[in-house]
């Protein structure tokens, strides 16, 4: 039941920050950037995504059976916050510099949140490696359009 759950609230969250994005990555404004050399190809992004929060989903559902702090909770709603925040920022309203900072803020929030886990979930804490090495790839990404724009 929680599996059903964590997948209903990471993939709404995905689709409510694509609504959010505008013309997002077709858009005019980005397809001009200077994107980073290693910037993945578009269709990387959407398969990426979708791993993610499956892992995240099944992280979450074991976490929650054997963590019971309300700090959970919270730093799981804050990097869904910050995960559906970022694409209005950055395609939208093409704030390169706050939604560095929040890729950032996400990329701890994610980080503390796998750090917490390791000692009460077996093997299901390494879902969310993939996760982190994406957000430090996203934000490196953010990074190069703030500074080379």
């Amino acid at each position: 039941m929680y599996l059903i759950l964590f997948l209903v609230l990471n993939f709404g969250a995905l689709a409510l920050g694509g609504y959010l994005q505008g013309e997002g990555p077709g858009g005019v404004w980005y397809q001009s950037l200077n994107l980073a050399p290693w910037t993945p190809p578009g269709w990387v992004f959407g398969a990426a995504w979708t791993l993610i929060m499956i892992g995240l989903s099944i992280y979450m559902a074991a976490l929650v059976k054997v963590e019971k702090s309300p700090t959970i909770y919270i730093l799981f709603a804050l990097q869904l916050a910050l995960n559906v925040l970022w694409n209005p920022l950055f395609f939208k309203y093409q704030l390169t510099g706050w939604s560095l900072f929040v890729i950032i803020s996400l990329f701890l929030v994610v980080f503390v949140m796998t750090a917490m886990s390791i000692k009460p979930l077996k093997w299901q804490w390494t879902l969310m490696i993939p996760y982190v090495i994406w957000l430090a790839i996203a934000s490196s990404l953010n990074a190069y359009v703030l500074i080379k724009n």
